[in-house]
């Protein structure tokens, strides 16, 4: 991308002819955008980017309509800006998930074993008596997996006081993980999936999903698919996010919002009427999914009456 656009102001300069801006009008925002994501990386973009694909029409358009005595300015901006922009937008962005019965709200969390920063292993059972925060992430080297975590820290005291453990999960190494750990002044507890096991176990492993060169910096092929579940104290998960998409990532606000739904949810079981929660309590609860609410009520109702 860069190449290109140096290759057309280069010919710019040198011939004089405009239609090699088009190529430059068409490439560079999306230079642009990947140089923010390194530098200022955020936790979640729009799904279909339509203002890089709209900038790289206009940068084709330019170079068709401006006379020339080539059609490489064109096709340059057509291959490279549209072609390019879109493979990356809704092939490359886009996670190609299998179908995951393990994560399924209502469910006990399935067993696995990670280890903590000093090599021993931790089986998952030892996490339950308390409600539990899991972000699955795929490594040091994903700007947008960086950007969640440093979106959480801050969060950390407030799910802490709600009696929630937080605990990330990434298969690289143990030096990368320790270091990264290093960066947060709150004690959030990061283990290492070096095997994929425990990706393995909940049917979010991503074979071969790291991308190419990434490999020489000691990243092994085989990542995880960035993954958050929250669960309850007996370890019954009751939020799930498989995103299907990298460059989306949840915001930090749902995690207090799934808290207040299972307080909701627990003062149901005890036959109390949710309107006598506090207002802003209820103006919580209203911000949710309708579909996401109904489903886990309905869920957690029909525990609730096996449980009985």
């Amino acid at each position: 991308m860069a190449i290109g656009i140096g290759f057309a102001l280069w010919h710019l300069f040198v011939s004089r002819s405009l239609p090699w801006l088009g190529i430059v009008i068409a490439l560079l925002p999306e230079l642009l955008f990947f140089v923010r994501l390194f530098l200022h990386p955020v936790a979640r973009i729009s799904h279909n980017l339509y203002g890089l694909l709209v900038a790289a029409a206009i940068g084709a358009s330019f170079s068709l309509i401006v006379p020339s005595s080539s059609s490489v300015p064109f096709v340059l901006s057509l291959l490279v800006g549209i072609g390019g922009g879109s493979l990356y937008i809704f092939w490359y962005s886009r996670l190609d998930r299998p179908e995951n019965d393990q994560l399924v709200v209502g469910q006990s969390l399935p067993r696995f074993t990670v280890m903590d920063a000093d090599g021993k292993a931790i089986v998952s059972d030892t996490f339950k008596g308390r409600p539990l925060l899991l972000l699955f992430f795929r490594g040091n080297w994903c700007p947008l997996c960086m950007a969640q975590i440093w979106e959480v820290a801050p969060q950390y005291r407030a799910l802490d006081a709600r009696g929630v453990r937080v605990a990330l999960f990434s298969p690289q190494s143990h030096e990368n993980t320790r270091t990264l750990a290093q960066r947060f002044d709150v004690p959030m507890e990061f283990y290492t999936d070096s095997s994929n096991s425990a990706a393995r176990a909940l049917k979010i492993n991503h074979d071969d999903g790291l991308p190419e060169g990434l490999q020489v910096l000691g990243y092994d092929s085989d990542t995880v698919f960035p993954t958050v579940i929250m669960a309850d104290a007996g370890g019954r998960i009751v939020f799930a996010d498989l995103t299907d998409n990298y460059r989306v990532r949840l915001k930090p606000d749902v995690f207090f919002r799934v808290l207040d739904r299972s307080y909701c949810i627990a003062i149901l079981y005890n036959h109390i009427s949710c309107l006598k929660l506090e207002n802003n309590l209820k103006d919580s609860l209203m911000r949710l999914s309708r579909n996401q609410y109904q489903r886990v009520i309905y869920t957690q109702l029909q525990i609730a009456r096996n449980d009985q």
